[in-house]
């Protein structure tokens, strides 16, 4: 973990500036009649979930090459995770992902209680064949032809539900690579038929309390037709299955010029907007960190969760968590960085003048629209987010001070190098 006296040592070489910073942000949100004690009160009770496996090196299609101090084990990830959280105090939760995190129920709380973590939605995992599994995923998982493939996949979902119900979780997402790569392959319709039946019988394993997110992706590894492809087949499946089950935005997985902000809208209204899996692209899914190439998308699809935060329509609670590869950096820091990043998007768009947008969309005047929306975007949140986390115990500063505290050299000694053979994102 990281040493109280690291944190403290680093901040006291900012905070001064800090305050003057945060002091001069307020005088001036003030004149715009936006009181910031109020807007950090919300950044700081804001929390996003990091995924278990996100603080492992992630991998091209057709290489990995992992880090020094790679993690070992589930037990190693909430040791990174907890880091994350001491020094940004925004990712108070973790999501695990079955069967890589598969560990002792008891083990999980523990270790949990010990890193001062919960844990969030769980993650089934039938897009890939594991050392121990009877029946092969090659040609599908929920919606397969062979019945008994289909059980399997539904026994491993209900798994993890149980491991979930123990650990204090309350959500399930469930994701799959089912689809075709050739035309005629497969009979679309029948295909999302079984789909649809296997994820009813997952839907009767849910407890009370709980929620089923199901994901969307457009392609991969299935290239030609892909089975749960888009928001639309989402939120068809989200009907068919009860009240229980919402959809899940990754914006990754979207066409190139997407409106994902209207897509979350949309979702919204209906009252089926499970939560988000937060990322970045340039070409395609490209789970690049948060907000690294469009920060405006992020603060747009934020400005519709604050509208909807204000309206308060029933049952809106969506999810948050970051889902990324990292490749080319320590892990640890994009976690850092990209949970600041959605924190950023979210201050900003706490920003926006809400009265008089409304005014300008009913006066029809578009370039006072766009403006009043630019204006808060263009704001730099920074001082906010760092008093927030100074006022928490963490760092103003999360990067220096890890790099400061020299964890990535401390583990790296204890946990033995990672072999780079192999493929595959994750």
């Amino acid at each position: 973990m990281i040493e109280k006296d690291v944190i403290a040592r680093v901040n006291d070489s900012a905070s001064a500036a800090l305050k003057a910073d945060y002091n001069a942000l307020g005088e001036q949100l003030a004149r715009r009649g936006i009181d910031i004690d109020a807007v950090k009160a919300k950044v700081s009770a804001y929390g996003v979930a990091v995924p278990s496996w996100g603080v492992g090196t992630g991998g091209t299609r057709f290489a990995r090459f992992p880090g020094k101090g790679e993690p070992r084990n589930i037990f190693d990830k909430l040791d990174d995770c907890a880091v994350i959280q001491k020094l940004t105090g925004a990712t108070p939760t973790v999501s695990l992902h079955i069967p890589w995190d598969k560990a002792n129920p008891a083990d999980l709380k523990a270790k949990a209680e010990e890193t001062g973590l919960a844990f969030d939605a769980m993650n089934s995992n039938t897009f890939q064949d594991q050392p121990d599994q009877a029946l092969s995923y090659k040609f599908g998982s929920l919606s397969h032809g062979d019945a008994a493939t289909r059980q399997q996949a539904i026994e491993h979902n209900i798994e993890c539900i149980e491991i979930g119900k123990a650990i204090g979780s309350k959500a399930l997402t469930v994701w799959i690579g089912d689809g075709s790569n050739f035309p005629g392959q497969t009979n679309f319709t029948r295909q999302f038929e079984r789909y649809l039946d296997a994820m009813k019988s997952v839907y009767k394993a849910l407890p009370e309390d709980w929620r089923i997110f199901s994901e969307h992706k457009m392609y991969e590894p299935a290239f030609y037709s892909t089975v749960v492809q888009d928001w639309g087949t989402n939120f068809m499946i989200a009907q068919e299955l009860g009240p229980k089950a919402f959809c899940l935005v990754d914006l990754g997985h979207h066409a190139p010029n997407v409106n994902i902000e209207m897509i979350v809208a949309r979702l919204v209204q209906f009252g089926k907007l499970g939560g988000f899996h937060f990322n970045d692209s340039k070409y395609g899914d490209d789970d690049l960190d948060t907000g690294s190439i469009d920060p405006y998308r992020l603060f747009l699809v934020f400005n519709e969760l604050v509208d909807a935060e204000n309206r308060k329509p029933a049952g809106f609670d969506p999810a948050h968590m970051l889902d990324q590869s990292h490749n080319v950096t320590d892990p640890i820091e994009s976690l850092m960085v990209s949970a600041m990043e959605v924190q950023r998007a979210y201050a900003q768009a706490l920003l926006v003048d809400r009265k008089a947008l409304a005014e300008h969309q009913e006066a029809n005047d578009a370039l006072m629209a766009t403006t009043t929306l630019k204006k808060a975007f263009r704001t730099d949140v920074e001082a906010i987010l760092a008093m927030a986390r100074l006022e928490k115990g963490s760092a103003i500063d999360p990067v220096s001070t890890y790099r400061a505290s020299g964890y990535r050299a401390k583990v790296a000694a204890e946990r033995p190098a990672v072999s780079g053979l192999g493929g595959g994102i994750i």
